[in-house]
């Protein structure tokens, strides 16, 4: 299955998709955006994470897609995924086609995160920034989306004050949890139905 095949399907499935905000009574979040970036390799679609570094204190170690909280100066949450893939990994927002937006997720930390899938085009050539990114991983889509590897654990979150479920992916030695991999699950989840995904999972199984 090409990334062609699939981009065309999530571009028009994201296209009819109206992203739902988070809306918490009570709470006052601060915005986020984050770059879900879809690369060729070898043939076949996989995204690209970051391995953030050890030594920060906000989730060491943690997996995640590029992006972070938006600056006063950024005119939307699309400017500011780009401008955080562009920091983190010196990934142009040229070399970018954005597919369209998902549905915001509130975090623990105090962020609603507005996710973007965008195809990166080919050639283009990373320089990661080692203050932000410990390693740059790419995962074949058919992988994250076997729902063999994905389970769900609940947690406490104070901030809320009560428990909520939280996702897991495992993947050849990594975990991809939380927020990055509900962005996935919400994906693959409004994926039901699309030839080229369909044809990808049961590559996948």
């Amino acid at each position: 299955m090409t990334l062609a095949a699939l981009a065309s399907d999530w571009r028009e499935r994201l296209g009819r998709h109206v992203p739902r905000a988070v809306h918490l009574p009570g709470f006052t979040l601060k915005e986020s955006a984050v770059l879900m970036p879809l690369v060729e390799e070898a043939g076949e679609p996989h995204f690209l994470f970051t391995r953030r570094p050890l030594h920060l204190r906000a989730h060491p170690g943690q997996i995640s897609f590029p992006g972070g909280g938006r600056d006063a100066a950024d005119p939307s949450p699309l400017h500011t995924a780009l401008r955080e893939a562009e920091e983190e990994l010196g990934l142009p927002a040229s070399a970018v086609e954005v597919l369209g937006g998902l549905d915001e997720l509130p975090t623990p930390t105090g962020y609603r995160v507005r996710p973007f899938l965008g195809v990166v085009a080919g050639g283009v050539t990373l320089r990661p920034k080692a203050e932000e990114v410990a390693e740059v991983l790419k995962v074949p889509v058919r992988v994250l989306a076997d729902p063999t590897r994905r389970r769900t654990e609940l947690h406490d979150v104070p901030q809320l004050g009560r428990a909520v479920e939280v996702d897991y992916l495992d993947v050849g030695g990594h975990v991809i949890w939380g927020a990055t991999a509900r962005m996935l699950r919400n994906l693959f989840d409004l994926s039901a139905g699309l030839p080229a995904f369909e044809a990808l999972q049961r590559r996948a199984w």
